[in-house]
């Protein structure tokens, strides 16, 4: 995030668009709502009308990986009509021209047929955003999930900088993080093409600046593989071992089956995780980790606040903090370095990264910092960029619509697009084992519009059989006008009735994150036998 969580309590508009934020934040969806009973104007865009489209100024129902159309109807909207921040543009940002040229044509009528929604919505979305003093924007991975993920994160960007909303307290560009750890997993170089603080790995002086630190001849610089592309290695046999920490791929990846085949194939498969998940069942070895409340470390979350998490409990059994595991492994392979505990890793660490430079565990004592944070008299940072932008000038880029992979045809003339509910977090590993929380959410279900569901003569409860070009799932049918007519939603928390048997294992080609949002899948009522269990046909 660019900006902070309390930040948008100032917001006089709040763009959210691929952002279920109530479900998958609840603690950021209810700071939105406070913002709103204080007077925040809310534009919601996203294929279901979820929650917060009830209290939304504007909603737009668009149709799944349609996102780019929205903004560039949007965009042109406000410079035909001379919204947009000149001054901005002309002192912070270059290439103007090329966004100029993308949206030159790209009007509301013609972003609407392709959206679904009205076109008088766009453009009153498009000038309620460009009028507000301070505009934020909130998206999540309605946005990054699919082939065109790296243009959907781009063209918010652009519609940010095209109106001056970037660079100042209450609005900027605000992605939230689908898990607790995430921004600081990416932080620490856990990305196939960065060390610690985002330092690129094909830089020559950033790896020798670690291998002098680490004590070590040299170190690569190249770029290694993303987690959808070590699967299709492995699937391959490029990849001969996996070592998986704290990730279900079995249930959280697209094309299961493609997933399983590939974990099978690999020669030596390591899960390192705190129960046995569906993905450590297919493990040669799994090493007991463990939980977050049974060990010392920090997290930093999405608004890039550092925040010390303290041991509460031992940890069960033979179970041990994840760098014990890692550094005992390092060592069998004959790299020896002891480490006494986290606070040694997070001092090396943040003597090897400028942004972290500032933060030491005596800091976090008290209360979290934001990063970045370049020495021990820095206060961190609220926003980011105040004066300019890490590269300089804010660079504008023309980006051009096009559709998602698979579209839907006769065979599968439904659009599957997937996401989160609030009562289970993520693959269901820690949430499924509460019995509370599977009373309010049991079991896997497909939501279907009522007029699709009369067209296809299933009725709320009925058991149905979902199939997408790659398999089938039995699932629940929940008929709700919460999805349009033609599209159905499913969530891929449960291993049973998964979700991603049916998704599509495309991905974008930049950041190679695959495609989970839009598939073609088609729904027929299944006649179930009595006792059959299996959900994953």
């Amino acid at each position: 995030m660019t900006n902070g969580i309390n930040e948008f309590l100032g917001s006089d508009v709040i763009f959210i668009i691929g952002s279920n934020t109530t479900e998958n934040h609840p603690v950021i969806g209810a700071k939105i709502r406070q913002a709103v009973r204080k007077g925040t104007k809310l534009i919601v865009a996203d294929p279901r009308k979820i929650d917060l489209a009830r209290n939304s100024e504007i909603f737009l129902q668009i149709r799944p990986g349609t996102n780019v159309a929205l903004l560039n109807g949007m965009m042109h909207v406000i410079l035909k009509e001379n919204l947009h921040n000149k001054e901005f543009i002309d002192e912070r940002t270059e290439s103007f021209e090329k966004l100029e040229e993308a949206v030159r044509d790209f009007t509301p009528e013609k972003a609407a047929k392709i959206c679904g929604v009205e076109v008088e919505d766009i453009a009153a979305a498009a000038r309620l955003y460009a009028k507000a003093d301070k505009g934020s924007i909130v998206y999540c991975m309605g946005i990054t999930q699919h082939t065109t993920g790296v243009n959907n994160v781009m063209n918010i960007a652009n519609l940010a900088m095209l109106c001056g909303q970037i660079g100042r307290e209450s609005t900027g560009v605000n992605p939230l993080r689908g898990q607790n750890n995430v921004q600081g997993a990416c932080d620490m170089g856990a990305l196939p093409g960065t060390y610690t603080g985002y330092q690129p790995v094909i830089r020559q002086e950033v790896a020798d600046k670690f291998a002098k630190a680490w004590r070590v001849e040299e170190l690569s610089t190249r770029s290694g593989l993303t987690a959808s592309e070590m699967i299709h290695a492995a699937e391959h046999g490029d990849i001969k071992m996996l070592y998986i920490m704290g990730e279900n791929p079995m249930v959280s990846d697209p094309d299961l089956n493609q997933v399983k085949h590939a974990l099978e194939s690999t020669e030596f498969l390591i899960v390192q995780d705190i129960f046995l998940t569906e993905t450590a069942q297919l493990a040669d070895v799994v090493l007991p980790a463990a939980a977050f409340a049974e060990k010392d470390g920090t997290f930093t979350n999405t608004e890039r606040r550092v925040q010390r998490v303290r041991k509460a409990i031992d940890a069960p059994g033979e179970a041990r903090a994840d760098w014990e595991i890692i550094m005992e492994l390092m060592s069998h392979l004959g790299y020896e370095k002891n480490y006494k505990n986290s606070a040694e890793i997070f001092n090396e660490m943040a003597a090897l990264t400028p942004t972290y430079a500032g933060i030491d565990y005596e800091r976090l004592e008290m209360e979290g910092i934001q990063w970045p944070c370049p020495n021990k008299e820095h206060p961190g940072t609220p926003y980011l960029h105040k004066d300019s932008f890490v590269r300089g000038k804010g660079l504008f880029k023309g980006i051009e619509y096009t559709s998602s992979a698979e579209l839907t045809d006769e065979r599968y003339p439904l659009t599957l697009t997937t996401g989160r509910v609030l009562y289970q977090y993520h693959t269901r590993t820690m949430t499924g084992k509460v019995e509370g929380l599977n009373k309010k959410s049991p079991e896997s279900y497909v939501q279907i519009n009522p007029v699709t569901a009369a067209n296809l003569k299933i009725a709320d409860g009925d058991m149905v059989k979902v199939s997408s070009r790659r398999g089938s799932i039995l699932v629940k049918a929940k008929v709700s006008d919460i999805v349009e007519q033609d599209v159905v939603f499913i969530p891929f928390h449960f291993a049973e009735g998964a979700a991603n048997m049916l998704t599509n294992s495309a991905f974008d080609p930049d950041s190679k994150t695959p495609e989970l949002k839009v598939c073609a899948v088609v729904v027929e009522k299944w006649c179930q036998a009595p006792g059959y269990q299996d959900l994953n046909v």
